[in-house]
C-alpha cells in the first residue's frame, strides 16, 4: 500500500511526513485461528512459510516501490509460526534490508507464550493485538482459538510486555454491527486498556461474500465509539482507512482459491516438486 501522510490531519492539522509505502505480509498459508469475521479463517491452515518465503515478499515489493514499513498481517497468525517470523524480521532489520525494527508491526490474536519470548527475541519490533471484543464471551464468539488465550492473562502479558519494551501497543479492534460496537462495549473497552499504553485502531469489517454473517458498523457508531474512547478515557484512536476491496484484498478478505484438480502447469524448478514451489505462485482470488 502506496499513501502520502500529508493527505490525512493530525489535531485538525495536515499530518507531517510524505509519500510511503507499507507493506502486508503473510507467515502462513491459511490459518488455525478460525476468526469467524476472516475469509482466511474459512480455509484452515494448510502450512507455514518459510523465513524465505517471508523475506521473498519483500523481495518483490521492492521491486515496485521503496517499502519504508512492514506489516504482519497478511495470512496467518505470526506467532503460530514464530521461529520463522522471527529469522524473517532479523533479515529484514539486517544488512540487506536495513529496515528499522520500529517499522516493522507483528499482529496477533494473543499467543501468549510467544509474547513473553517476543519481547526478549525482537524488543523494537511493534507489537499489534487483535483484541476485537473487551469480553472473553464475545471475543471467543467473535475469534473462537481465544479460548486458549484467557483475556485475564492475555492484559497480563501485554502489560509485562510494555515494561519490558517501553513501546505502545497497537490494538486492533474490527466494528461488527450489534456484536461489539455499542456504546456500553466502548466504555468497557477503555476501562480495559486505559492503564496501557496503546493505540486502539477501529477496522470497518470487509464483506466475504456468503460466508460471512456479520454486517459493517454503522458510520455513526464507529464515530461515537471513537469519540468515548479518546474523550472519556484519553485513548489514541483512529478508523483504519478502507483500501483493497475492489480486488478482495482488504483486511479480512485474503483467501486461497485452488482448484480441486492438480494444477495443470508442471514447475521445473530444481530440487522442487511439482506443484506450488514459491509464494508468488500461490493465486489469491476472491472468495
Amino acid at each position: 500500500m502506496s499513501y502520502d501522510t500529508r493527505l490525512g490531519t493530525y489535531a485538525g492539522s495536515p499530518r507531517p511526513g510524505g509519500p510511503r509505502a507499507t507493506l502486508c505480509v503473510s507467515s502462513q498459508v491459511g490459518c488455525k485461528m478460525g476468526c469467524t469475521f476472516c475469509a482466511t479463517g474459512s480455509m484452515g491452515f494448510k502450512s507455514n512459510l518459510s523465513a524465505g518465503e517471508i523475506v521473498e515478499q519483500l523481495v518483490h515489493a521492492t521491486r515496485l516501490s521503496q517499502i519504508r514499513n512492514v506489516v504482519f498481517m497478511g495470512m496467518g497468525e505470526p506467532l503460530n509460526n514464530y521461529k520463522s517470523v522471527v529469522e524473517a524480521v532479523r533479515s529484514m532489520t539486517g544488512h540487506c534490508f536495513q529496515l528499522a525494527p520500529r517499522h516493522i508491526t507483528i499482529s496477533t490474536v494473543g499467543v501468549i507464550h510467544c509474547i513473553n519470548k517476543l519481547k526478549y527475541d525482537l524488543p523494537n519490533v511493534n507489537l499489534a493485538v487483535s483484541l476485537h471484543a473487551p469480553l472473553q464471551e464475545v471475543r471467543c464468539q467473535i475469534i473462537p482459538a481465544a479460548r486458549a488465550f484467557p483475556l485475564g492473562k492475555l492484559m497480563d502479558a501485554l502489560r509485562a510486555y510494555q515494561e519490558h519494551s517501553k513501546r505502545k501497543i497497537f490494538i486492533e479492534y474490527i466494528m461488527l454491527d450489534g456484536i461489539n460496537d455499542q456504546e456500553q462495549q466502548a466504555h468497557l473497552l477503555g476501562k480495559l486498556l486505559e492503564e496501557y499504553d496503546v493505540v486502539v485502531n477501529l477496522i470497518p469489517f470487509n464483506p466475504i461474500g456468503s460466508i460471512s454473517k456479520y454486517r459493517t458498523s454503522k458510520k455513526e457508531n464507529v464515530e461515537l465509539f471513537q469519540k468515548i474512547l479518546r474523550g472519556v478515557y484519553n485513548i489514541r484512536t483512529t478508523v483504519r482507512q478502507e483500501m483493497g476491496q475492489d480486488i478482495s484484498g482488504a483486511c479480512g478478505q485474503l483467501v486461497v482459491n485452488l482448484s480441486d484438480k492438480k494444477l495443470p502447469v508442471k514447475m521445473e524448478y530444481t530440487g522442487k516438486p511439482e506443484g506450488i514451489p514459491d509464494i508468488e505462485d500461490l493465486s489469491i482470488l476472491r472468495s
